[in-house]
């Protein structure tokens, strides 16, 4: 519960690397995160070196396409990309969207959105498991959702085919000790009915 609570988004990291024992702890938490009917449709993606500048630098051209506030967080992005040390992807690879309907025995049409929902679903459980075991190793991270609107070009530039669901997460060591933002109270987002 206090990893949980102490998780924030960081943007900003020490110049130092992390190193693979940690990398690879951080992917096999994202690995043991649920996934629909144990499917674990996703795949990591671990950037570093000159791919990542070249993935930051990608985004800061692609923002050019956006109105400004659009355009600013795509280009805040792009330097907690080129800011961090490694880079995290998260990809879906379609395997129950395309197959669901074989193994469920469900119509390609109704059965398309249920599928695509829980694929998504099983990935993002699996970037909160990442960010929560960054942060349990002492590490920072963010989840930059503002790259889905340049998911296509982004899952290009991975060499991934054009997916329902990415996440691109910088990680390293923060740059500074911080807070995130207060969050609302319960009474605010609980029902009980």
């Amino acid at each position: 519960m206090n990893v949980i609570h102490r998780r924030h988004s960081v943007r900003q990291f020490q110049d130092k690397p992390v190193e693979d024992p940690l990398i690879k702890a951080i992917l096999d938490a994202a690995n043991k995160a649920p996934s629909a009917h144990n499917q674990q449709s996703w795949r990591f993606i671990v950037v570093r070196g000159e791919k990542k500048h070249q993935l930051a630098q990608l985004v800061v051209d692609r923002s050019s396409g956006f109105p400004k506030p659009s355009s600013s967080i795509l280009r805040m992005a792009a330097r907690s990309i080129s800011n961090a040390p490694v880079v995290i992807a998260v990809v879906n690879t379609g395997i129950l969207i395309n197959h669901g309907t074989e193994l469920f025995k469900i119509e390609k049409e109704k059965a398309k959105d249920f599928f695509r929902t829980m694929e998504i679903q099983s990935s993002a459980a699996a970037a909160e498991n990442l960010l929560i075991a960054a942060t349990s190793l002492g590490l920072g991270s963010v989840w930059l959702g503002i790259l889905f609107l340049i998911k296509d070009d982004v899952l290009s530039f991975f060499g991934e085919s054009k997916g329902e669901f990415m996440a691109v997460i910088p990680v390293g060591y923060p740059l500074k000790e911080g807070e995130g933002p207060k969050k609302k109270s319960l009474e605010y987002v609980v029902r009980y009915i």
